[in-house]
């Protein structure tokens, strides 16, 4: 197999412009501005390169999952992020003392990320159409740029949420974040009841 730079670039660009306004760039946001970056980053990556092996491999296949049950367990977890996110507590240093002991762990973290885009990015437009251009424009190549454009919009998200949480309190980060994912929630649900 051999590396073709234009199919690379082919696939950088149309999924970097898909994945942009897409909910796991938001979900990628929120969770940088509560959980450590790196750690957020690699669990999406992780994630990102499956959906990409997945999709290159056996992309034809995507279609034969149940849209509606994919969509109804990516709302669920939106929700219990949301849940997580909002949900009241003590006073501001109890909340902030509790943040940093709930985020720390790279294993933790690692899972949270790597679940919520994993489970989310069943049947999306950006693996359908990776799938599709791996059937024209070769595997190898394919795999290449879409899962190097999926990782640079997930870091573009956890730089943008660092910068934000290094400016604004973290009570308000966390409760933008909560917001943000229950939108992601109820935009799920209406995907499920919609489609």
């Amino acid at each position: 197999m051999s590396i073709d730079l234009l199919a690379v670039l082919t696939a950088f660009g149309l999924i970097f412009l898909a994945e942009l306004p897409d909910k796991t760039m938001f979900a990628s946001l929120a969770m940088g501005t509560r959980m450590r970056p790196l750690y957020v980053w690699f669990g999406t990556s992780t994630a990102f390169a499956v959906h990409v092996a997945i999709a290159v491999g056996a992309g034809s296949l995507i279609g034969l999952l149940p849209d509606w049950s994919v969509r109804l367990v990516s709302a669920a977890l939106f929700g219990f992020g949301a849940f997580l996110l909002l949900r009241g507590g003590g006073d501001d240093e109890d909340d902030e003392a509790g943040a940093r002991k709930a985020v720390t762990g790279f294993l933790p973290v690692f899972t949270t990320a790597f679940t919520a885009v994993f489970i989310s990015e069943w049947g999306d437009l950006t693996q359908i159409t990776t799938a599709n251009l791996a059937a024209t424009n070769g595997a190898l190549s394919t795999a290449i740029g879409s899962a190097a454009a999926l990782m640079s919009v997930s870091a573009l998200a956890l730089l943008v949420g660092r910068f934000i949480a290094s400016r604004v309190p973290l009570k308000t980060v966390q409760r933008i974040g909560g917001l943000c994912m229950l939108g992601l929630a109820v935009w799920s649900l209406i995907e499920v009841f919609a489609g």
